[in-house]
């Protein structure tokens, strides 16, 4: 039972991540042809406007499909509204994670100001921190990476406890996929707000766009990859 509901609440992280670039792309007039929880073929769906809303075969991913022809047409958005969309997947987790741990610290110790308000800040900024220089050790051989096997082994354990376990695992996830997905690399946000950064720089720059976006996605697949391969190695033994 604890993997089911391990595998639920990481659908429920990256659908509010989703939802945040949905909410952004309503506040700056993006138009949008699909809003999908999932990936893969539709399962069930309906119409609301111009955009189709899906639910998706695999439950683990979901994604906001801007409704223009191609690459050309997205660029011409101004990069200022383009922004806006990209950062508001990581901006909606780190949300979810300020009100899981007002809840949590509310549990612990009791209702106060304190408690709902400045705890919950501090306390992301520490997890923030601590996961940027875990990934920093992924790069010298002291750090560790874990894929969906992995996160779900591990959530098993974790919401074993309870509501309170369950907080406290969807919020490591959803601080996990605002970092994650913040790193410079395309096609993760991050990566995405840097190619706008830098398009905005100098519009000659949109070349690279194509280029980094293809090579992102080969090492992001490497990555899954190898953190899968990790994770059942680890399961064996």
């Amino acid at each position: 039972m604890g993997y089911i509901v391990s595998a639920l609440l990481i659908g429920l992280a990256i659908l509010i991540h989703e939802m945040g670039h949905l909410v952004a792309a309503w506040w700056t007039k993006i138009p949008v042809a699909r809003f999908s929880v999932g990936i893969g073929p539709k399962v069930w769906g309906w119409r609301r406007g111009e955009t189709d809303y899906w639910l998706s075969a695999i439950p683990l991913g979901g994604y906001v499909l801007p409704a223009v022809e191609d690459h050309d047409e997205f660029v011409k958005i101004p990069v200022s509204r383009r922004l806006i969309f990209a950062f508001g997947g990581p901006v909606a987790n780190i949300l979810l994670s300020f009100v899981c741990l007002a809840i949590y610290n509310v549990a612990q110790g009791g209702l106060s100001l304190s408690a709902i308000s400045v705890e919950p800040v501090v306390q992301i900024g520490n997890m923030i921190m601590a996961m940027i220089a875990a990934i920093g050790g992924l790069f010298t051989g002291a750090g560790e990476v874990s894929g969906v096997v992995g996160i779900v082994a591990v959530g098993d354990k974790i919401v074993s406890g309870g509501f309170i376990g369950m907080l406290k695992f969807l919020n490591a996830l959803s601080i996990s996929l605002a970092v994650f997905n913040m790193l410079p690399m395309p096609p993760l946000d991050g990566g995405k707000i840097m190619m706008y950064l830098l398009e905005s720089i100098d519009r000659r720059l949109l070349w690279l766009h194509e280029r980094l976006t293809i090579a992102g996605i080969v090492l992001i697949l490497g990555l899954m990859v190898y953190a899968t391969y990790g994770d059942v190695q680890a399961l064996l033994q």
